[in-house]
């Protein structure tokens, strides 16, 4: 067991942010700190770190429980603004997928489909307070004998409706590029012949998981900025793959951790969660979310000061070797490299195109910092961390 010079628990953090006295500063802002301080002064100095990401994150949804009807109605099928959503649960709740298309959209039949309305932008409108049209068929039974229940709601005439997204902030990921002679269209944006374009999603130095690279303070109970309000990290995220090859810091070469969280959507905001299009590709949500991450000791410390420059990621070919599972790097490249606007592939310059918003990530952080630095957010103690090495 590693001896550290020091040593703050959870409790101590949450006291000085209930006095007023806590020292919160951001995942950029920490960078410089411990150029000029080292470790271990800033580890005492310091008592929390804020993080930030702002992108498209497919795996995600909301539970809406929509509330009976009279006569009652056990729904088994259900539609949201002419949605689909999952009703194989209890007799009026439901879920809605982030990347479910509309019933009437041509999807890729008209190529490239442009899946204009999807579980995403639902989930948007709930939150900016319009109407939604919501229609479910049941199949009757004696205690609810009603086959049909078709009505408008809104965020808040429902009942309860909870944000629940199985994988979100991944823990770095592809820089995609196509290789191949024709435009392909991917979860990765629009990806030109030749190499025309690469495109990659992280904001890298501002990301949660690139801060606490081990999870030595992410786990079940954490509490996140999550949609613009609060919420919790309530498992690993699917996908989660932790043992990959990582740098002498720890950061992953490629696609890591991911995190489970939910948080109640009626608390959230329209800014944070944003209905995505995806040309060629489907419907998405694009999730603001942000980890404060706790300086326990100088180890934890050292790890929030990881900067674009010594983040890395593999260039990958999404025009052949992705779609048929070859795996295959055409080259490593930093952040840093990718957000100048131009890196090196085969022989030739490159233009970048982010997928994430840096400055979103930034706001987010920040919102998250003056959180803590009111009292109005103290920190979630994980009562178990997250699978690790």
């Amino acid at each position: 067991m590693k001896r550290y010079k020091v040593q703050k628990t959870y409790q101590e953090i949450n006291k000085k942010i209930r006095d007023g006295k806590v020292v919160v500063v951001t995942a950029e802002e920490i960078i410089d700190i411990l150029k000029e301080k080292g470790p271990v002064r800033t580890a005492r100095e310091v008592d929390v770190v804020t993080t930030g990401t702002f992108s498209p994150m497919c795996s995600s949804g909301a539970f809406i429980n929509f509330g009976h009807s009279v006569p009652g109605t056990k729904a088994s099928k259900v539609w949201l603004n002419n949605v689909p959503a999952y009703a194989g649960l209890a007799a009026v709740d439901c879920y809605i997928g982030a990347t479910e298309p509309s019933e009437e959209d041509p999807l890729n039949k008209v190529y490239p489909g442009e899946f204009k309305y999807g579980g995403g932008h639902v989930i948007q409108d709930l939150l900016a307070g319009n109407k939604v049209h919501l229609r479910a068929t049941a199949y009757g039974t004696d205690c609810y004998p009603s086959r049909s229940i078709e009505k408008d709601i809104t965020l808040k005439t429902v009942p309860q409706a909870v944000l629940c997204n199985p994988r979100n902030a991944y823990q770095n990921y592809n820089c995609a590029v196509n290789l191949t002679k024709k435009t392909v269209y991917t979860y990765m944006g629009v990806l030109r012949p030749n190499a025309g374009n690469a495109n990659y999603c992280s904001a890298g130095q501002l990301s949660p998981l690139m801060n606490d690279p081990y999870y030595r303070t992410i786990g079940l109970g954490t509490k996140i900025f999550l949609g613009g309000g609060e919420g919790f990290v309530t498992w690993h995220g699917t996908q989660h793959k932790p043992r990959v090859r990582r740098t002498k810091k720890g950061v992953p070469l490629t696609p890591s951790g991911t995190l489970y969280v939910m948080g109640d959507l009626k608390k959230m905001r329209p800014r944070w969660l944003v209905g995505v299009s995806l040309l060629g590709y489907g419907c998405s949500l694009a999730v603001g979310l942000g980890v404060p991450i706790p300086i326990l000791n100088e180890e934890i410390a050292a790890f929030t000061g990881v900067s674009d420059d010594e983040i890395f990621t593999q260039i990958v070919d999404y025009g052949h070797d992705y779609p048929n599972g070859i795996s295959k790097s055409y080259g490593r490249v930093s952040y840093a490299q990718l957000k100048s606007g131009t890196i090196r592939v085969e022989g030739q310059d490159v233009p970048t195109v982010p997928l994430s918003s840096v400055v979103r990530a930034r706001e987010i952080a920040e919102i998250l910092k003056k959180w803590i630095q009111k009292g109005k957010f103290t920190l979630g103690e994980p009562q178990q961390l997250l699978p690790s090495v």
